[in-house]
């Protein structure tokens, strides 16, 4: 950055900020705030389905959730270390909030953060059963791959690193939420309970997008933290949905 060009500009050009001894106040904040979303999210979404690896139906299932599990906290270890270079006590983190914890089935939260964890809504809910943590999988691996391939151009270069690591990881993660549907749905009596869940989840998903002509985006964008708007994200995703339902078999939501 020349000596003539403030932080905002170089940050609208595309700029690259590479240490927390660089960061201004206001760009720390919003980029820990940012990374907590996106550990809090891995670590609860995470327990939940550590609740159903022994509900799936073979073993080739398990080890898949199993693997999700484990990986998801990998992925959140990776981001944390970068928090922990702002000053984050990563030694308390893992039980700072109880990851298992959800709302009723029921509850309607909109895309409201709860009892002071970052997660991302929907992983306030549960799981239940073994086709409903796949059809919710489906729905969310998809959103994930959308917001992390959005992240992958965020202007803290440690953080663009760790989660172009991340990214083929979790579609890797999705392309299984796909297969398990699919081996679900050779079962002709699962065809209903798999979409009853598809719609159930499917609301939720889509609240983890944000909201349209957010200001919020507005002001990430400024600071070179988000470059997508939220309703076109969420287009997208709809879009990539509607695409996989339809070669399942599976009527749009």
């Amino acid at each position: 950055m020349s000596d003539d060009m403030t932080m905002a500009d170089y940050l609208a050009g595309g700029g690259k900020l590479t240490s927390p001894a660089n960061v201004p106040p206001r760009y720390r904040a919003e980029l820990m705030r940012l990374m907590a979303s996106f550990v809090d999210s891995e670590m609860a979404g995470s327990a939940g389905f550590a609740d159903v690896i022994n509900s799936g139906p073979g073993i080739k299932e398990r080890i898949a959730a199993a693997r999700i599990v484990l990986e998801k906290l990998d992925h959140a270890e990776k981001v944390l270390t970068i928090m922990g270079d702002f000053g984050a006590d990563t030694a308390r983190y893992a039980t700072h909030h109880p990851w298992t914890s959800r709302l009723a089935r029921t509850a309607d939260i909109g895309a409201s953060r709860v009892a002071g964890d970052m997660r991302l809504s929907v992983f306030h809910y549960p799981l239940e059963g073994w086709t409903d943590a796949v059809a919710m999988n489906v729905l969310m691996g998809r959103a994930t791959v959308l917001q992390l391939q959005e992240l992958c151009g965020v202007s803290y270069q440690p953080l663009t690193e760790a989660f172009r690591a991340i990214l083929p990881v979790e579609t890797r993660h999705a392309d299984l939420g796909v297969e398990g549907l699919r081996k679900i749905l050779e079962d002709p009596a699962a065809v209903a309970p798999v979409r009853a869940a598809l719609a159930y989840w499917h609301p939720k998903v889509a609240a983890t997008f944000g909201s349209a002509q957010s200001q919020r985006f507005e002001a990430l964008r400024r600071l070179g933290l988000r470059s997508t708007p939220n309703e076109i994200l969420q287009e997208r995703w709809r879009a990539d949905v509607a695409g996989i339902l339809s070669d399942l078999g599976l009527p749009a939501l």
